[in-house]
């Protein structure tokens, strides 16, 4: 028996003999959990909750569905790299893209950040079909989310080094941790206090309004990184549960992604994250044990990120620009004789209507049978045109490697 199996099975010996010590904390440590009705900052936040909601609503309602598809596609990779690269791994989505075709590096390295990418992948997959429909901030999904996500990973990036001893300790999917931590100068509740807090927690963000759903969703990503309730993974659980709180709040369509605007400004989220864990700075500063002050200016910066990226994301679809840019790369295509001369009609359809049948596309160039199927057969090829069958309509991808052309900004060109 090597070392890591050994070390395997003491660790899931020691989850079954303690479920972790518990200091006895109140759950009004974690208080307040929202803001408080007489906060001087509703007003102004209530504004950019609503101003949220309105472009968010207007970015999806502006796009055929057939698109809206093709670019969620895209974003599950985006919001992966992203959330990922807070974590300290970065994993581009052309490689993401490789990983979901089983096309892994031989860099063993490598291999097992593309798994993790997967998982990633495979848990947005799953909230994105509905999956944490109506309960994105209970107890139960939370547990689900990192049970999921950490079930999928390689074996080696289920270990992590604890305390000054830097004992090796097992990540346990979808089991709360069992020993106390330190996460900079914040010291998360006693193990045996998480299931009571995840508790509280689940009743302060359950079952709200849609505004105040969104206005609470920066607190609710805070409270449950204080808590911490796993040994590894929280912070893309907690990614994760804002992406699926903002779908189904703002019925974004998953089109846009809060992990890009916190990866981009990745300073600032975590200066507002320590902020958060401070306690009341005064007699001003709310009523909690913790400063409502912080949670205020972080519920801002939140918002203000979330209206940054869906700005970003309206800029880079305007149907001009976005049909510009891609017949631009048709014609280069074309000029070198790595698609048909008329391939760019039939892109250009799809991106018109958002899908656009087989049998249209004869009449559509005006030309045989033959020369149409010859036409999709080369965009098929590129990876720039799908259908679920071949007889179904055809639907336009955005394919990660060629991002840099067609959205360009929406994460850095790949290095080597």
């Amino acid at each position: 028996m090597d070392s890591i199996e050994a070390d395997k099975i003491a660790a899931k010996s020691a989850v079954t003999e303690s479920q972790g010590e518990d200091w006895g904390e109140t759950v009004g440590l974690i208080e307040p959990l929202v803001l408080s009705e007489g906060s001087r900052h509703r007003p102004a936040l209530g504004d950019l909750a609503i101003e949220l909601a309105t472009a968010s609503a207007g970015l999806r309602r502006s796009l055929p569905d057939g698109i809206v598809s093709a670019l969620a596609e895209l974003a599950r990779a985006m919001n992966c790299y992203y959330s990922n690269l807070i974590e300290g791994h970065d994993t581009h989505p052309v490689d993401i893209e490789r990983a979901l075709k089983k096309v892994y590096s031989a860099d063993p390295e490598q291999r097992n950040l593309q798994l993790e990418a997967e998982a990633h992948i495979a848990v947005q997959t799953w909230i994105d079909e509905g999956g944490l429909t109506g309960r994105a901030t209970t107890a139960e999904a939370v547990l689900e989310i990192h049970r999921r996500f950490c079930e999928l990973l390689p074996e080696e990036l289920l270990w992590v080094e604890h305390g000054a001893a830097k004992e090796k300790i097992e990540v346990i999917p979808g089991a709360y941790r069992r020993h106390d931590i330190e996460v900079g100068r914040h010291v998360p509740v006693s193990p045996g206090a998480v299931p009571r807090f995840l508790k509280r927690f689940e009743n302060a963000y359950s079952g709200l309004g849609k505004s105040e759903t969104i206005l609470a969703a920066a607190a609710a990503h805070h409270r449950l990184l204080w808590i911490h309730p796993f040994l590894d993974g929280n912070g893309r659980v907690a990614r994760l549960m804002s992406y699926a709180t903002l779908l189904e709040t703002l019925g974004t369509g998953g089109i846009w992604s809060i992990a890009r605007g916190l990866a981009r400004s990745e300073q600032s989220y975590k200066q507002h994250l320590i902020a958060c864990d401070a306690t009341r700075r005064n007699d001003l500063d709310g009523r909690g044990n913790l400063s409502e002050e912080a949670l205020a200016e972080f519920t801002r910066f939140f918002l203000e990120t979330c209206l940054d990226q869906v700005s970003f994301m309206e800029e880079l679809v305007q149907p001009d620009k976005l049909r510009a840019r891609i017949k631009l790369w048709v014609d280069e295509q074309v000029a070198t004789g790595a698609l048909p001369e008329k391939a760019g009609i039939v892109l250009d359809a799809i991106l018109y209507r958002g899908e656009l049948r087989r049998s249209e596309v004869a009449d559509l160039l005006d030309t045989s049978a033959r020369t149409a199927r010859r036409a999709v057969s080369a965009l098929i090829d590129h990876e720039v045109v799908t259908s679920e069958t071949p007889r179904a309509a055809l639907h336009i991808t955005f394919p990660a490697k060629l991002a840099s052309r067609w959205m360009p900004g929406l994460f850095p060109e790949q290095r080597g």
